[in-house]
């Protein structure tokens, strides 16, 4: 018996095919994401859900072409993000993706459209959170006239596989949007009223791990969960004494939590079959280090012609760097796409001097930025939180792929990093729940490759 679990990516797509009684991976593989859509506006960031459903086939053709007994099918991906579909759930717009930065648009002379919606319904939502998205595109009439529902891409592609017209969410993508009541498990019905948003356009919550229907050769398939629980199933192996650091194409850092505790500056999460993560999630994260990697790039190519990816000279001078003396380094604040509370803010290097001014410096000191970003949330937690928590994990290529880094994040938490077992946390975590899905596992928690 065989689960697969697949992942769509802000940037990539991928998908593993899971020996379901050893918790093994058998098979793997990723594709580039190329369904980006050329906007006329810089604040806008949207994809093509046809394309994405294309490359996802493509993947999962390729996932199941051995002869195995595929028993379910698990989908994850980019929370937040919503697009729009009629009564036959064909998409009628675009996906309107995390990055999308409408929600930062001036709503009036002091607020924006994020900032106003918040106070409007005592929720807290940040730009790229689709109940913002759709919130602005209510206000400037950019609804288009046949959408009957919104959901996200992961909800849109269980969808899909299903062959069904109407999507279904679980309550971790649900919470993603906005205005999500985490006492009930439901949206929030007076902060809609507020925002005048009808509940009638938003799809219905099934608990994780739900079967929602079966592929046209009849395998079953769960609703979709979000990628940020989703990568805490597939890395964390104990899941209340471990801190999950996650650095991507963002990053992320992810605590569990047996009790509903809501703090300033974190977001609480729903967690599969109970409970809840406290998330302290970073605009920038992986993208700072792509920035620097771009302007590296920029340089060699306007003075030497060279257009080569510099990751890993990045990565070796950073291993370089770790011997430079503490207050002899460069300070890099690396808010340089803004943060979830103030989205203006933007990053600044400072401490320069005629020593440092060199790009093993900048390197470390944009690593040390973004470890000192992660670290800030972690400052936020409850003492008996922070307490209990033995072990940090670190997963994303950010992490996986950069020896210094993960220097770094050990030193700052004062706690032994381990990577986990696959690569793939979140396709990973989707098989997990297609798992429960089909009986396979009693819950989240006891499947065989978390030991």
């Amino acid at each position: 018996m065989y689960l697969i679990g697949l992942d769509i990516g802000t940037t990539s797509i991928g998908g593993v095919l899971v020996d379901g009684n050893s918790g093994d991976i058998g098979k793997s593989m990723i594709k580039d994401n190329h369904s980006e859509c050329n906007t006329a506006n810089s604040w806008e960031h949207c994809q093509n859900p046809e394309w994405i459903w294309h490359t996802v086939r493509e993947v999962l053709a390729e996932l199941s072409s051995d002869d195995v007994e595929i028993g379910g099918i698990g989908i994850t991906g980019q929370m937040h993000g919503i697009l729009y579909v009629d009564v036959q759930g064909i998409p009628i717009s675009p996906l309107y993706t995390w990055l999308d930065k409408r929600g930062s648009l001036p709503f009036d002379g002091s607020t924006s459209y994020a900032e106003h919606l918040s106070l409007l319904t005592a929720s807290p939502v940040s730009p790229g959170f689709g109940m913002v998205t759709h919130y602005y595109n209510t206000v400037q009439g950019n609804i288009p006239e046949k959408a009957v529902k919104l959901c996200t891409i992961a909800d849109f592609i269980a969808m899909k596989l299903c062959g069904a017209k109407e999507p279904i969410i679980d309550p971790t993508l649900a919470a993603s949007l906005g205005c999500f009541d985490l006492k009930t498990g439901q949206f929030d019905q007076e902060a809609l009223r507020a925002a005048r948003i009808a509940p009638s356009i938003l799809p219905l919550i099934k608990p994780t791990g739900t079967l929602i229907g079966q592929t046209e050769h009849g395998v079953p398939v769960a609703c979709a969960a979000g990628d940020n629980q989703a990568s805490f199933l597939g890395a964390v192996r104990d899941i209340e004494h471990s801190i999950l650091v996650n650095i991507g194409t963002g990053s992320q850092i992810s605590v569990f939590s047996n009790q509903l505790l809501q703090l300033e500056g974190l977001e609480t999460r729903p967690f599969p079959g109970g409970g809840y993560i406290l998330v302290g999630a970073p605009l920038g994260g992986g993208k700072s280090y792509a920035l620097l990697e771009r302007f590296f790039r920029e340089v060699c190519t306007v003075f030497a012609g060279s257009e080569e990816s510099l990751y890993e000279r990045m990565n070796a001078l950073a291993l370089a760097a770790a011997k430079i003396p503490p207050g002899e380094g460069l300070q890099v604040h690396t808010h340089f796409f803004g943060t979830r509370e103030d989205p203006a803010q933007r990053g600044a290097i400072s401490q320069i001097s005629a020593d440092n001014f060199l790009p093993q410096h900048l390197v470390a000191g944009f690593l040390e930025g973004m470890t000192e970003e992660l670290f800030a949330y972690y400052l936020k937690l409850p003492e008996s939180l922070k307490q209990s928590r033995k072990v940090l994990v670190g997963s994303g290529n950010g992490v996986r792929q950069n020896e210094a880094l993960r220097s770094r994040l050990a030193q700052a938490f004062m706690l032994p990093l381990e990577l986990p077992k696959y690569a793939e946390e979140a396709s990973y975590g989707a098989a997990i729940c297609a798992g429960v899905g089909i009986g396979l596992y009693k819950d989240f928690t006891s499947s065989p490759g978390r030991s």
